[in-house]
């Protein structure tokens, strides 16, 4: 056992609180998510209200639906999804890519498969604090190769939001975040630094490994690994195989959170303000009295 196995060089290693085996259900129309956050097991975890792990094959998708309050984070792991929306946005992104959408005051949109066979990928909402609820929606797309990205020593890492491995990504982050996808060979081992006060967690998309001390058991595929507070993880991959997982952070807002579906907001009172604004398509609904989308 290396000096680093024996002793995770952080002052305050970050331990796992608790573990969740994400559920398989259906959503949107047809479409299959495992859902890890944003079940009964874990409800979120500021400010994280939901991830979804999906796979969809046409006919099934995600056809015309709203959202309010807060961002969604689409990576594509496989295949491809095409977007539009009320404004006039459309777009595909493919294997690699990323869109980090800020629903703000209100956006309805579809997200359907480009094309035959399966598409896979990780949905992240996260939420918005109360002063950016009702801002301008907006995008940011990166193509897979406009993401940076490291290697060494067994372990690679793309860099969705915050730092890693000396690379930064250049995405903007509202509520401050951090999202990699590291990929850790045989044998390999990793040491990241996450700041402290952020909540954190992992989800294991492949393989499996031992996180927070080289003594604890690997974990699979599927779970969800919600972190203690501290200054860093760091992760062994013990196996045969390759070792896959998303390591996510970000600052907690401390806010009170009311949701209705799509819907996130501070209070029940925004909330049923909102469903009435949806209905009526007004105050940020507006364009969605003559629009559907066409896919």
């Amino acid at each position: 056992m290396s000096d680093s196995e024996q002793c995770p060089p952080f002052n305050s290693p970050r331990l796992v609180l608790k573990k969740v085996l994400a559920q398989s259900q259906q959503e949107g129309d047809g479409a299959l998510v495992t859902r890890g956050i944003g079940s009964i097991e874990l409800q979120s975890l500021d400010p994280f209200l939901l991830l979804d792990h999906f796979s969809v094959s046409p006919p099934a998708g995600f056809p015309d639906h709203p959202h309010r309050g807060f961002e969604t984070v689409t990576y594509m792991l496989q295949g491809g999804i095409t977007h539009q929306d009320f404004a006039g946005h459309r777009g595909t992104i493919r294997t690699g890519d990323v869109q980090w959408m800020t629903a703000g005051r209100g956006i309805i949109h579809s997200e359907m498969p480009a094309g035959e066979g399966t598409h896979k990928g990780i949905q992240l909402w996260i939420n918005l604090p109360a002063t950016h609820k009702m801002i301008e929606p907006n995008y940011q797309e990166l193509a897979s190769e406009d993401i940076a990205s490291a290697e060494k020593d067994g372990v690679r890492v793309r860099v969705i939001a915050g730092e890693a491995m000396g690379v930064h990504s250049r995405v903007y982050t509202r509520t401050p975040t951090m999202f990699l996808d590291f990929t850790l060979e045989p044998g390999a081992e990793l040491h990241q630094g996450i700041p402290e006060t952020w909540n954190s967690f992992v989800y294991v998309i492949d393989g499996e490994g031992v996180f927070g001390f080289p003594s604890c058991s690997p974990i699979m595929r599927h779970h969800v690994l919600v972190l203690s507070l501290g200054d860093g993880l760091s992760v062994w991959n013990k196996s045969e195989q390759a070792l896959r997982f998303v390591l996510i952070g970000g600052q907690p807002l401390n806010e009170p959170v009311a949701r209705h579906g799509p819907f996130v907001m501070n209070t029940q009172s925004e909330i049923k303000k909102t469903i009435q604004d949806y209905h009526f398509r007004k105050n940020g609904f507006e364009m969605g009295k003559y629009w559907t989308s066409q896919y």
